[in-house]
């Protein structure tokens, strides 16, 4: 009896989930069924850290120990970017990320002659339009519009796991985002690996994709995480154009002290960045912009990570991910001198605490508001939740509303994680 029916795990970020929902559609089209617990898994791997690569290895063979007759494909950033670390790995099929396409397949020839497949091809050069389709399985629907990085931040194995910068076309663009309009969706996400380096290719910008993307008639649109160095005034003030745009923007900062941002290769200054900054605000008044924070990156001092608290708290951040420090072997900084795992922690802790300070400040600066929240599926039967236009988590309490719908609330409380709204009836 054939082996047809697979589940795909993804892990990462949402470039991931855009492939994961091709290598779905193509398992499908291809006659295999989708199952929870299924005799294929598919784990779309992620290798942005140490503990990313920890998690698909061991995902690898815990479903290989528990399920030994089921068949484990691995791909992805973490076959792509440490191919001479798999041989000990016991997935039965293992490629990177040029051959997601190809995994049916690879599955099909795998199931007929029990042979191991190993399959890590050299990166395009060009965006393969094969590569990825809208994510669709949530009420944001994600659209993939860039892959790959030139900026070997000295810290990041990206561009080995991921290439250089190639752009989806503009027609694609508008043709996937009113493919997903269609299907009805209110709100569409532009993601890439790194977005604002879309187009550089063709002598677009940034810009051009968000202008295209409007021009399907969706009620909103959402950037993913953004560089800060290439955003001029110039796109800033185009995007400031498209009406339907979302007024929240994740600009990773990593640091706020500039001699650690050099020793990062990010290509700005924390003046630089606050100019930036400052420019989404006057262009978006009352925007709200979130980011990343690295701590404890090799040599980091004590006063390098308080002018990162600082510069946070100058900046308002509604919200800042805290990521410690890990080293990724075949990168710069992996070389260099290391701080110590306690100094590390406590470091990530501290900010930690700040960041949730700023989170709660920003939610109760939005009490008294009045706001549109896309309700998303049901978590509880308490309440109806979704997220505002400055992606605010809301809760209307004892409400069943329908998912994708636009509510108009206004917000009464500020909690810890969430705020909470009441539906705006009437004129």
């Amino acid at each position: 009896m054939d082996i047809r029916t697979f589940k795909v795990i993804t892990l990462g970020c949402k470039v991931n989930s855009c492939e994961s929902a091709l290598i779905e559609k193509n398992m499908l089209e291809y006659g295999f069924k989708e199952a929870d617990l299924p005799d294929i898994y598919i784990i779309n791997s992620c290798a942005v850290t140490g503990a990313s690569v920890d998690k698909a290895r061991r995902l690898v063979e815990s479903l290989k120990k528990k399920l030994p007759e089921c068949t484990v494909v691995l791909c992805g950033c973490y076959p792509q970017s440490f191919p001479n670390a798999l041989n000990e790995c016991s997935a039965d099929i293992i490629t990177g990320n040029s051959a997601k396409d190809k995994i049916p397949e690879m599955i099909e020839n795998y199931l007929e002659n029990k042979e191991r497949v190993v399959k890590i091809d050299a990166l395009p050069r060009d965006y393969d339009e094969n590569s990825a389709v809208p994510d669709e399985n949530r009420t944001r629907a994600f659209i993939k519009i860039e892959d790959g990085c030139d900026r070997y931040c000295s810290y990041c194995i990206i561009p080995t796991a991921r290439g250089r910068v190639r752009s989806l076309s503009i027609e694609k663009i508008y043709g996937q985002a009113l493919q997903c309009v269609n299907d009805g969706h209110k709100e569409l996400v532009l993601t890439g690996i790194n977005l604002g380096c879309y187009g550089q290719e063709y002598g677009l910008t940034l810009a051009d994709a968000v202008e295209a993307a409007a021009r399907s008639g969706v009620s909103r649109l959402r950037l993913s995480s953004l560089e800060p160095e290439m955003l001029s005034d110039g796109i800033i003030e185009r995007l400031g154009g498209v009406k339907n745009l979302c007024p929240h923007f994740h600009l990773s900062l990593q640091s706020g002290s500039d001699s650690v941002l050099k020793k990062m290769n990010r290509r700005y200054t924390s003046e630089e960045y606050a100019h930036i900054a400052g420019k989404f605000r006057e262009v978006f008044p009352d925007c709200s912009i979130t980011t990343d924070i690295i701590v404890g990156f090799p040599t980091e001092s004590e006063d390098d990570f308080l002018k990162s608290i600082e510069f946070a708290q100058k900046m308002q951040f509604a919200k800042v991910h805290v990521f410690p420090f890990s080293a990724r072997s075949g990168t710069a900084a992996a070389k260099m001198e290391q701080l110590g795992r306690s100094v590390i922690s406590e470091r990530a802790k501290r900010l930690l605490a700040e960041a949730e300070k700023l989170e709660r400040a920003f939610f109760e600066r939005q009490v008294g508001t009045l706001q549109t929240v896309l309700i998303e599926k049901p978590k509880s039967a308490k309440y109806s939740q979704g997220f505002t236009e400055k992606y605010v988590p809301v809760r209307i309490m004892c409400k069943n509303i329908p998912r994708h719908t636009l509510l108009p609330v206004r917000i009464v409380k500020a909690e810890d994680t969430f705020c909470v709204g009441e539906e705006v009836t009437g004129t």
